[in-house]
């Protein structure tokens, strides 16, 4: 079987897997944020922490929930990482710098984890399993725990209260990310991927010379890593790694993983505001984006341009040969376009406009589908803008989903727009305007300029992945990343919140022959364009001066 057919079998399968995922997996969700029972263990949580289960609260009190829970675990992160060489488990790692520990531990708790270092050298199992694998869950939890809060503004009236987010980290934790991690993680143990507590093995090569293989818990730490959109890898290859990632088999579970919460979330909106079709329009975007970011970076790696591609056959450099150019583009398009950031090849070997499709993905917002949670607030701060534009070409004033569209609501919805472009595109730039950051570039030209407008971009959107080619393990560099990761981060969590308690405080308008439908083709091709111009308005002539200029040239 060629690699090409191959390819495309894999993405019907996982096209047909996600299918039958949608409903069941989206109604769990909806289920588990709108349900008034707790479970004995949720119940013995909230005693321990001091948290009444039956209350919820306002915006800002759950936006301080979200801050005071992120930096508590940045500093335990952080401390955890310092003195790992006092802890069991440690396997001898040297220290990691303070600038270092500190991206670090924003990097996991951003949900983007971004890796300045190489995993397996530089992390013992303790920290592994007790600090990365825990952020894997929580993070991920506190993105869907955001967006439970947006569409309780959408389902609520007159009201200041969008939940309590001790109640919402607890459920989607237990009840959700756990019971999935359990199971898949032993899919994965049972297909090849390594879970232990051995240290280093030293081997020799079939050429006699010494090898050091590190073993550990992977494969616990591989299944929540795709699952919560994470994408931080156990060893310095990530998913390219063998130890990680084994067969065919399992690369397409990793694939499905990473995806399968974010496509289901739609559903879980449709199901919380009582019509489905809503959450069919939003997910038909999603899955329009995605299949063809995932036809397009595969088109641009199987291209022959060049006597070595020529000899190859495609833009082979820097791709497993036992995946191929089908499921590395695949693997490409889903992870840019998630918040996972995890990779099965080296995105810096891509060819110029396959390397440019997966940055383009990341500043579409990761929406599509996004991270869990991230990428559904995401589209939905888009729909509103859509809706926002429709009423302004029909001349009345907006609404969705029985709401106003008002000043204030456009107002967090600009705002949120504008955060994440800010961070990148003044990130970027003043990484290329200082000489000693451009010192740091092993490109030159516009190749040089795609490695730091990567680099940028994935941090500002959460992402983790890198170009690589650029030195990123200095002081400067870890601490601009940094802030970009937490800026990136919290503020548009701000205004979604504060987006949320502004809409749950309006009473609900009845439709009326002049609103506009939101759940018809019509408005999924409005939402579609606005999202393209969006983007392209605001970061096309970065990408001009990177990946276009270099595959023009």
């Amino acid at each position: 079987m060629s690699s090409t057919l191959a390819g495309w079998l894999q993405a019907l399968a996982l096209v047909g897997a996600l299918a039958l995922c949608y409903r069941p997996l989206g109604d769990h969700i909806a289920g588990l944020l709108t349900t008034a029972k707790h479970l004995k263990a949720e119940r013995g949580i909230y005693r321990l922490i001091g948290v009444d289960g039956d209350a919820d609260q306002r915006w800002p009190v759950y936006l301080r929930s979200v801050l005071a829970f992120s930096a508590v675990s940045i500093l335990f992160l952080y401390g955890l990482i310092r003195l790992q060489t006092f802890l069991l488990l440690n396997l001898g790692v040297p220290q990691m710098p303070g600038h270092q520990a500190w991206n670090t531990a924003i990097s996991f708790v951003t949900n983007t984890n971004w890796q300045s270092y190489s995993g397996e050298s530089a992390m013992g199992h303790l920290v592994q399993m007790a600090g990365l694998a825990v952020q894997n869950f929580v993070s991920a939890a506190v993105g869907i725990a955001v967006v439970a809060a947006l569409i309780r503004g959408f389902t609520r009236n007159r009201t200041d209260r969008v939940g309590n987010f001790w109640v919402d980290l607890t459920r989607i934790v237990l009840r959700l990310l756990l019971p999935l991690a359990i199971v898949f993680a032993l899919v994965l143990v049972a297909n090849g991927v390594v879970q232990n507590f051995h240290g280093f093995h030293e081997v020799a090569t079939l050429a006699g010379d010494p090898q050091s293989i590190p073993g550990g818990p992977v494969a616990s730490q591989e299944v929540i890593k795709e699952l919560g959109t994470n994408g931080g890898g156990f060893y310095n290859a990530n998913s390219a790694h063998p130890f990680e990632n084994p067969t065919g088999f399992t690369n397409v579970l990793e694939i499905f993983l990473l995806l399968v919460i974010p496509f289901a979330l739609p559903r879980a909106f449709g199901r919380m505001v009582g019509d489905n079709r809503q959450g069919y329009a939003i997910v038909a975007v999603m899955g329009l984006f995605w299949v063809a970011s995932a036809a397009l970076i595969t088109f641009a790696e199987a291209q022959h341009g060049g006597t070595a591609l020529n000899a190859a056959g495609a833009a082979t450099e820097g791709k497993e040969q036992r995946f191929g150019i089908a499921a590395s583009g695949l693997f490409a398009a889903s992870t840019t376009l998630t918040s996972t950031g995890a990779v099965n090849s080296f995105h810096d070997s891509f060819t110029p406009f396959g390397g440019g499709l997966t940055i383009f993905n990341m500043m579409l917002g990761e929406i599509a589908p996004g991270g869990t949670g991230s990428g559904l607030y995401g589209m939905l701060i888009l729909a509103i803008v859509a809706v926002f534009v429709a009423g302004l070409m029909v001349g009345r004033t907006p609404e969705y989903l029985g709401k106003k569209l008002g000043g204030r609501e456009m107002k967090f919805a600009s705002l949120y727009i504008l955060t994440t472009p800010s961070i990148v595109l003044i990130g970027a730039g003043i990484a290329t305007a200082l000489p000693g950051e451009r010192a740091g570039m092993l490109n030159s030209g516009p190749h040089g300029f795609s490695e730091v407008l990567y680099a940028f971009t994935s941090a500002a959107n959460n992402n983790g992945s890198a170009f690589a080619g650029i030195t990123v393990s200095t002081d400067w560099y870890d601490t601009a990343l940094g802030l970009a990761m937490v800026f990136g981060r919290f503020l548009p969590m701000v205004f979604v919140l504060a987006l949320a308690g502004s809409l749950a405080r309006q009473q609900p308008v009845p439709a009326t022959p002049g609103t506009l439908p939101t759940h018809k083709p019509l408005f999924v091709g409005l939402l579609s364009g606005v999202v393209l111009i969006v983007v392209g308005l605001t970061y096309f002539p970065a990408l001009a001066l990177g990946p276009i200029a270099e595959g023009l040239h």
